[in-house]
């Protein structure tokens, strides 16, 4: 009889030796059925349960509203406006507690029409 040794020199049984290939192709698999780049799941993505909620769950509108999203934020990262600009319309696209229509946000933060409330209309 031949006797297998493993990689600590000692005696390595039938079943060892068929448990070890069979893992390592599992850690292979298991690698590759998730890239990398592989978002949350969209419970604990917080971002795509407010477009989904401000879509209700409709792929071509929470496509659009992630596109706005990007590029709004690339905006603002770009042009850096004044901090009244960007709290008006965070309020103006504000949908609820924490909802944003990021679509609204984009054309409000994009428009050079608009200019900062006067002192007398401001609330005190």
């Amino acid at each position: 009889m031949v006797e297998r040794y493993g990689i600590s020199g000692r005696n390595v049984s039938e079943g060892t030796r068929m448990k070890v290939p069979v893992l390592a192709v599992a850690c292979v698999l298991a690698g590759l059925s998730a890239p990398a780049s592989a978002k949350l799941p969209p419970l604990r993505d917080p971002v795509f349960l407010n477009i989904g909620f401000v879509c209700q769950w409709e792929n071509n509108c929470i496509s659009r509203q992630q596109k706005a999203m990007k590029r709004s934020l690339a905006y603002v990262k770009k042009t850096d406006p004044p901090d009244w600009k960007i709290h008006l319309c965070n309020r103006n696209a504000s949908r609820g507690h924490s909802r944003t229509d990021w679509i609204g946000y984009e054309h409000c933060i994009r428009n050079p029409g608009l200019r900062p409330a006067s002192a007398s209309s401001r609330r005190r």
